[in-house]
């Protein structure tokens, strides 16, 4: 199969720059898969898992990320996100401490609602890097 570059950033890290055959993210409109020689396309992402087959690979790798944003042109994807774990990255007991946390604030009824949205975002992302954690 043909391969493409990938390139995952985050404020912190580059989390890959390499080759390979496909990428599937999920945008704010929905999944969208990433092969070799894609059409040029930028979307919005949610917060969600990411999987990577690797043109070194015979297995796919997956990661939870923290939305941001994918850009495609060139033979090169971009995913620029706020975080990007790889499921064998993830503290899964951290994670469900966070989604406990975050459910605890949600719960809470003198919260702003700054504070609430706030607490929706944190239990999303906690919750993704559980399921993330969690695939076989």
């Amino acid at each position: 199969m043909a391969a493409f570059r990938l390139r995952v950033v985050t404020p912190d890290r580059v989390v890959y720059d390499g080759d390979v055959t496909f990428l599937m993210v999920r945008t704010t409109s929905g999944d969208i898969g990433i092969m070799a020689h894609h059409a040029s396309y930028t979307a919005p992402l949610a917060i969600s898992t990411m999987k990577v087959e690797f043109a070194s690979r015979d297995d796919a790798r997956f990661a939870a990320i923290g939305g941001g944003f994918l850009k495609v042109g060139d033979n090169v994807a971009t995913v620029v996100t706020n975080t990007c774990e790889w499921q064998d990255e993830i503290d899964l007991s951290r994670a469900q401490q966070a989604a406990e946390r975050a459910r605890a604030m949600l719960e809470a009824s003198a919260a702003s609602s700054s504070e609430m949205d706030r607490a929706e975002v944190k239990l999303k992302l906690a919750l993704n890097r559980i399921s993330v954690a969690g695939r076989q």
